[in-house]
């Protein structure tokens, strides 16, 4: 009997995290997390909860990760911290984690591998990667081998016919287990509502060779700082043209260095980078910037040339292009972004005017169905997106030949059992979404969340009593200071100040000594007084100070 089990990943975009268990031995592919959506405020970022892992950790015996971007690698420094067991990946992969490990003082067991050379992990699985394209160097799917049957599970991938490494999806090998009979298909459904192909990589440097050509100012590129096929093409334009490169942004820097160690980039050369500081002095005509923030995150690259701050001005002549689409959730903020931009006097090409600046690294509906077809599971289950793709990646299967009992919608959590060749549910297993900062230094309850949802929606008032130690009669108060309020709200202060005066003079001598029951009540005052004039009711943070 098998069992596979989503921790992560089937009804979001990130927390990716798919456990295979069989016979008391347990594989983990991926180990990712998820950035936390408009409202979640003074969290960083989300993880799985690791609950059933940490339940079972002997069982535990490798984690396969299938590439470097965070929603599939970015929770692997929390659960090691709780469990030790080997890491196996491939060489550029393990260049991210192997730093982002360091950075949080995490020791770990990290196992190199190259796709087709199958390994064990434990006693009952051999584990074979299989090379995908994808956006970042060196991203492979897995073949698990188990005693129930083959389960492939693709990762991200896309087909591109000619990608920039000549590396394409290893079609070639999923067909040959096709032949052989293939137990259940864990497949990519992020661009299962996209009924066209994905474009290749080529088409974006097409579109950046043409761009660039006649620009007479500076260039600035801005793009995920783990895409590394699309920065190397960018560097060896800037070579062509002459252009100097400077890097903005912490990552990105880190990236193209490891990526230079590893042998990734080898046509690029030190000569071809200048310091931030000394962009200024360089011809605009001779200047190509690269810049995270393409997401307008505030202290990304491009948002501080969006904002005038640091040696480099934007100008007419200019030109900066947003190599990626917005995250959902973030369209309004790379909007502004774009808006700031342009009142910079440079002009803004983005995928909406010019979509051959970005191409998805996602497999659309033609070819999803391509590996069907060619799989031919005994069983599917779509992985790897929100509800709504899910469904329609099951309606491609369905199209395919596969028959409902063939199926499988799983959610976060599930337990899926797979004996003789058929699968089914059959419970659930602990499972949800830790919120807290990104290095781990304290997690986020809902109730504190709800708490600073509500602090940011009403605000919050200090209010202070200063009170004679001896006699406990009233010296001054209450003292009405506010955070998070209106212009309106806040010349209401003193209005409210003066009408909460009155519980203080209305408790008896003995309540008045008791500063709990004082505070209390001052609390209940303002909170009274405030709702009169504006029906909001503020967090409010009574002080009692003795004198």
């Amino acid at each position: 009997m098998l069992h596979v089990i989503p921790l992560g990943g089937l009804g979001e975009i990130g927390l990716n995290a798919m456990v295979i268990a069989c016979r008391g031995e347990m594989l983990l592919i991926d180990c990712g997390l998820m950035f936390p959506p408009i409202g979640t405020l003074g969290v960083d970022i989300i993880l799985p909860d690791f609950t059933y892992l940490r339940r079972n950790a002997a069982q535990l015996k490798g984690i396969v990760l299938t590439h470097g971007h965070e929603d599939h690698v970015g929770a692997l420094p929390f659960l090691l911290n709780e469990v030790s067991v080997p890491v196996y990946a491939t060489r550029f992969t393990l260049g991210l984690v192997r730093h982002r490990l360091q950075e949080l003082g995490v020791k770990a067991d990290l196992r190199e591998i190259e796709p087709r050379n199958p390994f064990p992990v434990g006693t009952q699985f051999k584990v074979e990667a299989t090379r995908v394209t994808h956006t970042v160097p060196d991203a492979v799917g897995y073949v698990v081998h188990t005693p129930e049957g083959p389960i492939i599970h693709t990762g991200d991938f896309k087909l591109d016919p000619d990608p920039i490494d000549g590396l394409r999806t290893d079609l070639e090998r999923w067909g040959e287990l096709g032949d052989q009979g293939v137990l259940c298909l864990l497949s990519d459904s992020t661009n299962s509502e996209r009924p066209h192909e994905t474009g290749s990589e080529r088409l974006v440097e097409q579109t950046f060779e043409r761009l660039f050509r006649d620009v007479r100012g500076r260039i600035v590129v801005s793009m995920f700082a783990s895409h590394l096929h699309r920065i190397h093409h960018v560097l060896d334009l800037a070579r062509t043209l002459e252009r100097k490169v400077v890097m903005m942004g912490r990552s990105l820097m880190r990236n193209i260095e490891m990526a230079r160690e590893l042998g990734f980039l080898p046509s690029v050369t030190d000569g071809l980078f200048v310091p931030l500081e000394n962009a200024a002095t360089l011809p605009p005509e001779r200047l190509l910037v690269l810049a995270t923030g393409s997401q307008a995150e505030p202290r990304a690259g491009l948002s501080q040339l969006a904002a005038g701050e640091g040696p480099l001005r934007l100008g007419p002549g200019d030109l900066v292009v947003l190599s990626a689409r917005a995250i959902p959730g973030n369209e309004r903020a790379v909007s502004g972004l774009i808006d700031q931009l342009l009142w910079r006097g440079a002009r803004v090409v983005y995928p909406d005017v010019e979509p051959g600046v970005h191409v998805s690294g996602h497999a659309g509906q033609p070819e999803q169905r391509r590996v069907l077809d060619l799989v031919r599971p005994k069983n599917f289950v779509p992985i790897h997106g929100e509800l709504h793709h899910l469904h329609r990646h099951l309606a491609t299967a369905k199209d395919s030949g596969l028959s409902p009992a063939q199926l499988l919608l799983a959610q976060d959590g599930d337990l899926l059992v797979f004996e003789e060749g058929q699968g089914r549910f059959s419970g659930s297993v602990p499972t949800g979404r830790i919120y807290q900062d990104r290095f781990g230094q304290g997690v986020v309850t809902p109730d504190i969340l709800q708490e600073r949802t509500r602090l940011a929606e009403t605000g919050f008032i200090v209010a202070a009593l200063v009170i004679e130690r001896a006699s406990l009669s009233l010296l001054a108060g209450p003292q009405l200071t506010g955070q998070g309020l209106n212009l309106d709200e806040q010349v209401l202060l003193s209005r409210v100040a003066e009408d909460a005066r009155g519980f203080f003079l209305e408790m008896s001598h003995q309540l008045r000594g008791d500063d709990a029951r004082v505070r209390e009540e001052l609390a209940k005052a303002v909170r009274r007084a405030f709702k009169l004039y504006t029906s909001k009711r503020p967090v409010v943070v009574p002080m009692v100070i003795k004198v």
